[in-house]
């Protein structure tokens, strides 16, 4: 494909037309970056060589004139020295020079036209491939952003996830029953504490109503043989 015609399909294209339709939007982006850019440095190389073809015109246009002047110089030498014949000569070749310099004067503006030509399309290509490079970073963000989202979306209704809740559900189960065995023993060594006390409490009794006897039985020893 020329470079024109590839000019022409790329400014003719609706860049947001192509991404709706790409599978990878990124990947389309870059791709038709890359394709202006190369058809931008040919456009450019083009333009090169339109400049350097009218220089090349204008120094030979140059010449030619110089040329022309010279026969005409050389035409009124021949008629001061009565030569008419060599004047007439003369004024043949500065003719043909005139018509040299007349051709030239076509392929020049030819040459002009042309690089107003390459002028254009140059600034439209450049607004093309400013525009697609901002859209690149936009879609490249975009783009991330939805892989990411996508991604921690699977992972979160994904089965590793709900593998590790359950996990988590059943430490859970295990912590609790570790505590309420926890609970349970301290409660049981509290009922325990409180009976050796109450225990020591009754024996205090005990040993005071034994006591009390004890003493009556002292005081009253003959009642007690009579029985």
């Amino acid at each position: 494909m020329g470079v024109f015609s590839r000019f022409s399909d790329i400014v003719n294209a609706n860049i947001n037309a192509v991404l709706e339709k790409a599978e990878d939007p990124e990947k389309i982006i870059r791709l038709m970056i890359q394709e202006m850019e190369d058809t931008l440095v040919e456009i450019r190389s083009a333009a090169a060589k339109c400049i350097a073809d009218r220089k090349e015109l204008r120094r030979h246009a140059e010449y030619l004139d110089r040329e022309k002047s010279e026969w005409e110089r050389r035409a009124e030498l021949a008629l001061r020295r009565e030569r008419e014949d060599l004047a007439r000569a003369a004024l043949t070749e500065k003719q043909a020079i005139d018509d040299q310099i007349g051709k030239l004067t076509l392929e020049a503006e030819v040459l002009d036209s042309q690089m107003e030509k390459f002028t254009a399309d140059i600034s439209q290509l450049q607004s093309k491939l400013n525009d697609a490079k901002l859209r690149q970073r936009s879609i490249v963000i975009r783009h991330q952003t939805a892989q990411s989202q996508l991604s921690a979306r699977r992972h979160i209704h994904g089965d590793r996830i709900d593998e590790m809740l359950f996990r988590f559900e059943n430490a859970e189960r295990r912590i609790d029953k570790v505590e309420s065995e926890a609970e349970a023993v301290a409660m049981g060594r509290n009922r325990t504490l409180a009976t050796e006390i109450a225990d020591l409490e009754n024996d205090d009794r005990v040993e005071a109503e034994l006591n009390r006897l004890k003493s009556k039985v002292g005081e009253n020893p003959k009642e007690s043989t009579n029985e």
